[in-house]
Parts: C-alpha cells; structure tokens; sequence
C-alpha cells in the first residue's frame, strides 16, 4: 500500500500507545510525540524533534491528531 506521507501514525490502542509506520514498515509503538521523533530520528532524520512531530506534513495520522499526548482513550 503506498501512503502519500512516509509516516503514518495509526489509532491510540488500549494501552494507550500508538502504532508508527515508516516506508510502510513497522518502527514501534510511540505513546507521545517525543517517541515519534525518535523512530524518525532512528529512519534518517537526526534534526526531526517533538515539535516537527505535531507540525509535519510527512505524517499522516489516523485516528485522531497528534494531542493529547500521551495518548488515552477516554
């Protein structure tokens, strides 16, 4: 499946985590924005922080944006 973004941040699970996808390809499972940044970090993008996260145009997010974080279900 090809994503218009790289990224792709997928529904808060139960636990309260979110699954992240980079090139189509499992990373992790990120429960803030910081943990997004990391796995970016880790794919290449060393300057990519926690702000970037909230504001990028490389992410696609589904099921919600990116706040609150860390992320809950109600």
């Amino acid at each position: 499946m090809n994503h218009t973004r790289p990224v792709v941040i997928y529904p808060t699970a139960d636990d309260g985590g979110r699954r992240v996808g980079i090139n189509d390809h499992f990373v992790g499972i990120a429960y803030t924005p910081t943990d997004i940044a990391a796995f970016i970090q880790e794919a290449g993008l060393q300057s990519f922080d926690a702000m970037d996260v909230v504001r990028s145009q490389l992410i696609e997010w589904r099921g919600g944006a990116p706040s609150p974080a860390p992320w809950t279900k109600a």
